[in-house]
């Protein structure tokens, strides 16, 4: 993308995790060499040095930088029965209110809601802990099945992996899906966990040696073009209808109809930032027949006609 928030601050206070933290500098602290262009500037924001786990941390900035920053992230806190800090929160609505986007790892949502940027919105955390945001911020809509929630300007994570899912999915939105799947090969995480726009999630794809459909879907997305079914998908994995079922409720949450139509809306997605390819043609790469239906299922899902999608996500 020629234009993104380059400037990142990554709040930091005593009693967070290093895990959501790590992951956090790592996503964002430095360009990978097969990137072009700018990457983005991160500062450790805290108030002198910051205890995160085992580690002593020694911050770049002061929080008051966080309002100076294009997004802030909030990584998460190790005890959610406390409030969390009065500074932290304070620093965090002002950097809301200076225009930064604002984004939580698994339990930094308590820090968001206590700032009151979630009053009103979807947002997650990590599963353990919804019951509990939920009771706390009760103007809060709490959704303990999604990866995470995107509301544009605040953004929020489930726990541990779902955390990176949020950091690729912040590198899809500023460079487009080809540059996060770079980052996400270096880190050797899969892609497919990365969503889309307007709080898409996409389905998670297990991996082909650890699950017994693993195979089955693999040959699935060689063939996204095809006009494939339940009956076709139970064929090759050899399983009746209600068995194959059953597993896919089990690995992706999901039915197989409904992980196909994820799969063709997220092709569709790579084919409109990567190529210059007319609708009508997408639509039949992806599986969707005609351009009318590939519109109605994509503005649907992402929140966004295809044209428009293109034209914010094309460099």
């Amino acid at each position: 993308m020629t234009s993104f928030p380059r400037s990142v601050a990554l709040a930091a206070t005593d009693g967070m995790l290093h895990f959501e933290l790590g992951l956090a500098c790592e996503v964002f602290g430095s360009a990978p060499a097969a990137v072009p262009g700018p990457w983005y500037d991160l500062k450790v924001c805290g108030t002198g040095a910051v205890r995160v786990g085992r580690f002593l941390l020694e911050p770049d900035r002061g929080l008051d930088w966080l309002a100076r920053a294009g997004t802030v992230i909030v990584p998460a806190l190790a005890d959610v029965d406390e409030d969390p800090p009065a500074d932290l929160v304070a620093a965090v609505r002002a950097a809301h209110e200076a225009g930064a986007r604002v984004v939580s790892l698994c339990t930094g949502a308590f820090v968001l809601a206590a700032a009151g940027l979630l009053d009103g919105l979807r947002a997650t955390t990590h599963w353990a802990h919804t019951r509990e945001l939920a009771a706390r911020h009760p103007r809060v809509e709490v959704d303990p099945d999604v990866l995470y929630v995107d509301n544009g300007s605040v953004l929020t994570s489930a726990g541990k992996a779902a955390a990176m899912d949020l950091c690729l999915h912040l590198v899809r939105r500023d460079h487009g899906s080809a540059i996060a799947n770079v980052v996400a090969r270096l880190l050797v995480v899969p892609p497919h966990r990365a969503g889309g726009q307007a709080q898409f999630v996409a389905t998670p794809v297990p991996a082909q040696d650890d699950h017994p459909l693993g195979e089955l879907l693999t040959w699935v997305m060689r063939r996204l073009d095809q006009p494939l079914t339940v009956e076709d998908l139970a064929r090759q994995a050899n399983m009746s209808s209600r068995h194959l079922a059953r597993h896919f409720r089990s690995a992706t949450g999901t039915t197989p109809l409904q992980w196909l139509l994820t799969q063709r809306i997220r092709h569709a997605q790579e084919l409109l930032e990567t190529t210059d390819d007319s609708v009508d043609a997408i639509a039949s790469a992806a599986g969707m027949g005609t351009a009318t239906t590939l519109r109605r299922h994509f503005h649907r899902t992402i929140g966004v006609p295809p044209d428009a999608y293109r034209r914010t996500f094309r460099a």
